[in-house]
């Protein structure tokens, strides 16, 4: 549904985009990921057609976005970091109004308005002035006014930016109602967010994809030996237990945590829950806990930046 070949995008002599590659299938939820100027917001202001590439590729649908733009608008719908709302407008009027730019039949409109707004919840507040919204109201607006012509793709650059934690819940729900049949490219730098949203992740850092995979195969790749988290009664003594996990098969290194877990490092392809449970219980001590110790997002991303960061100093 959507290719990107080897983007680049300069603005003077400083490079945002350094050659950036990725694809998205159809009706998948992308989370394109990274730092504040790491270049996700240029990447969606190319494939929106805001302004064009340096260089390299980008379609979408099968639409060349350089040489076929308005076939690309049509099957997009676009939300920005800074949704363009007019807040002198009242909220249906608005839509009727960006409904007319985006080509919606004039018989169509009425309904498209009205299927829009319910899809976002705003129609109560239909006869309400933009301005007099709150910022998730004001939110909801934006992403009804990216449906309103029913698209293909949905490209939504930081769409949770600045809101509180409830707006934030509300509009992560909708954004997930409103894929459906659609394509989804979600940018952010909220990392939790991605976790809960997306099916696949992009990251990009200083203008360069570092990894593209799911969340789960991303964490395989960036930890080579798997962790369990072990936790035993109070009445066990930390050093015996510690000297008892360490002897096990299979073990290669086992740490007491601040809070008196015991995270145990196991050789690649190992699961020794079995006899860490057998090796506890033998003992006489209560097990109250054995676990696998899964990476966050947060843990990924750091480790795959510093992997980056080693890798262009070990190039210079």
């Amino acid at each position: 549904m959507i290719q990107v070949e080897n983007l680049t995008k300069n603005f003077g002599p400083y490079q945002a985009l350094k050659g950036v590659s990725f694809h998205v299938n159809k009706g998948e939820i992308l989370g394109f990921l990274g730092p504040n100027g790491a270049g996700k917001t240029t990447t969606m202001r190319i494939l929106t057609g805001f302004f064009p590439a340096t260089s390299g590729s980008a379609s979408i649908a099968g639409f060349d976005v350089f040489d076929e733009p308005f076939e690309v608008k049509k099957r997009i719908g676009y939300l920005p970091e800074n949704v363009p709302l007019y807040r002198d407008m009242e909220v249906e009027d608005y839509l009727r109004f960006v409904a007319g730019i985006k080509g919606v039949p004039v018989g169509d409109v009425k309904q498209k308005v009205a299927r829009a707004m319910e899809d976002v919840a705003v129609t109560h507040m239909k006869r309400k002035l933009i301005g007099e919204l709150s910022k998730g109201y004001r939110q909801r607006v934006g992403l009804a006014q990216a449906i309103i012509n029913d698209p293909e793709v949905l490209i939504l650059d930081e769409p949770t930016v600045g809101l509180d934690p409830k707006q934030i819940i509300e509009i992560r729900k909708l954004i997930k109602e409103m894929a459906g049949n659609r394509t989804v490219i979600l940018s952010t730098h909220i990392l939790h967010e991605v976790s809960l949203i997306c099916q696949r992740v992009v990251i990009i850092n200083e203008g360069r994809v570092i990894a593209e995979d799911t969340p789960e195969n991303l964490t395989g790749k960036v930890r080579k030996s798997p962790h369990l988290i072990v936790r035993v009664g109070d009445e066990a003594p930390v050093d015996k237990v510690k000297a008892e996990l360490s002897r096990i098969n299979g073990v290669r290194k086992v740490e007491v945590k601040e809070d008196g877990a015991f995270q145990v490092e196991m050789e690649a392809g190992k699961d020794l829950r079995k006899d860490i449970s057998a090796a506890v219980v033998g003992k006489g001590w209560e097990l109250l806990e054995v676990r696998q110790l899964d990476l966050s997002l947060e843990d990924i991303f750091i480790k795959l930046v510093n992997r980056e960061d080693r890798k262009e100093k070990a190039e210079v």
